[in-house]
C-alpha cells in the first residue's frame, strides 16, 4: 500500500509536472497536494490533468468555460441551420409561411460572435475568482456523485425559469423594451443561433438567472463543483436554442412532458410580442394567466392543419412568404 501511494505521489509531482511551465509546476502541484490518482476515474485524471497542464487554475477555468460555451453553443445551432435548409422540413415549423434567410444567419452569428468576444469573455475570465469567493469546488477532484448533481441541477432548473419568467417580463415594460429587449424581437420567427442575439444588458440580466441558482446554492450549503455548473449551462443552453429552434417535432420534449415550454411556447412568444415569459417550463405563464393567446392559437392551428388532413393536402398548404423578421421574402429570380 505504501508503495502505491509513494508512485502516486511521484506521478503527480513529477510526470504531470512535466506538461506544465517550470515557472508554475510547483504551484500546480500544490493544487492536488495529498491526492491520490489511483483512486480516480479517468475523467477525474483528465479533469487534474488539464489543471495541472495550465498551472494557473483562474486561466485554466477561463480557457474551459468559453472554449465550452462556444463548442455547444454553436455546436447545437449548426444542426438547424441545415434543417432550415430542408424542405422536408417545414412541415414541423411553427411559423409555417417563415423562413431565415442565408444573410439574416449570417447577420445574427456576427452579433452574436462580437458579444461572446466582448460581452461574455470577461464575465466569464471572472468565474473562477466569483466562483472560490462562494466556496465553489472547481480544480478539486474527485467529483461529487451523479445523484447530488442531478438534484442541485433540478433546483437550478426551477431557479431560472422563475427568474427568467419575472425578468423577461419586466425587459417587456416600455422603457426596458425599447432600450434593451427590443434588440432580441428582431426576428419574430426566430431559430436556433438567435438564442443570444440579445443586448449586452440582456445578456447579463437574464444571465443572471442561470449562474444565480448555482451561487446562491454553494453560498447557502458550500456543497457545489463546477463541474454540476458546467452540465448544468450545457443543458441550458440547448433548451435555449431549441426553444428558438422555430421546430415542433413530435419526439419534441413537451409532447411527453407537459409542463415542458421548448419551441411550441416560447416561438409564439416571439410571435406575439407578449406572454409565454417563461424558459423550461409552463406553469408561471398558466397560473399568471400570461399564456391564454398562446393556448389559443395554438387551438385554430391544430384545427386548420386537421382541416388540411381531411381535405387530403400537405401541410404547409402554401409556400414561405416571409423571412425571419416578418418580412416578404425577395422572389428568386426565374
Amino acid at each position: 500500500m505504501n508503495d502505491v501511494l509513494a508512485h502516486s505521489q511521484a506521478w503527480v509531482n513529477g510526470t504531470l509536472t512535466n506538461l506544465i511551465n517550470p515557472q508554475t509546476a510547483v504551484y500546480a502541484a500544490d493544487l492536488y497536494q495529498g491526492t491520490d490518482p489511483s483512486k480516480l476515474n479517468f475523467a477525474e485524471r483528465a479533469w487534474m490533468d488539464w489543471y495541472l497542464y495550465w498551472g494557473n487554475p483562474i486561466l485554466a477555468t477561463g480557457i474551459m468555460s468559453f472554449v465550452l460555451h462556444e463548442l455547444i453553443y454553436f455546436g447545437r445551432a449548426i444542426p438547424w441551420i441545415i434543417i432550415d435548409s430542408m424542405p422536408s422540413m417545414r412541415k414541423y415549423k411553427l411559423q409555417e409561411d417563415r423562413t431565415p434567410t442565408p444573410e439574416q444567419q449570417w447577420e445574427c452569428t456576427k452579433s452574436v460572435l462580437l458579444s461572446h468576444f466582448t460581452v461574455e469573455l470577461p464575465q466569464i475570465w471572472s468565474f473562477h475568482p466569483i466562483c472560490e469567493y462562494f466556496g465553489m469546488a472547481t480544480h478539486s477532484v474527485p467529483f461529487p456523485s451523479v445523484l447530488t448533481m442531478l438534484w442541485q441541477i433540478g433546483i437550478f432548473f426551477v431557479f431560472e425559469d422563475t427568474f427568467h419568467y419575472w425578468a423577461h417580463r419586466a425587459l417587456h415594460w416600455g422603457p426596458l423594451y425599447k432600450h434593451i429587449h427590443k434588440k432580441h424581437h428582431e426576428f419574430s420567427a426566430p431559430f436556433g443561433l438567435a438564442a443570444e442575439y440579445a443586448h449586452p444588458l440582456e445578456v447579463f440580466i437574464l444571465g443572471s438567472g442561470t449562474i444565480g441558482g448555482p451561487f446562491l446554492l454553494c453560498a447557502l450549503t458550500k456543497n457545489l463543483h463546477i463541474l454540476t455548473v458546467y452540465v448544468w449551462i450545457v443543458l441550458r443552453l440547448f433548451q435555449a436554442i431549441d426553444a428558438h429552434s422555430g421546430y415542433d417535432f413530435p419526439i419534441s420534449m413537451h409532447n411527453w412532458m407537459p409542463f415542458w415550454a421548448g419551441a411550441d411556447h416560447h416561438d409564439h412568444h416571439h410571435m406575439a410580442f407578449v406572454g409565454c415569459y417563461s424558459t423550461s417550463f409552463r406553469w408561471w405563464d398558466h397560473f399568471m394567466g400570461t399564456d391564454l393567446n398562446y393556448k389559443r392559437y395554438r387551438a385554430r392551428q391544430a384545427e386548420a392543419k386537421k382541416q388540411a388532413k381531411e381535405q387530403g393536402l400537405s401541410w404547409p398548404t402554401k409556400e414561405a412568404t416571409k423571412n425571419a423578421k416578418g418580412m416578404p421574402l425577395k422572389k428568386k429570380a426565374e
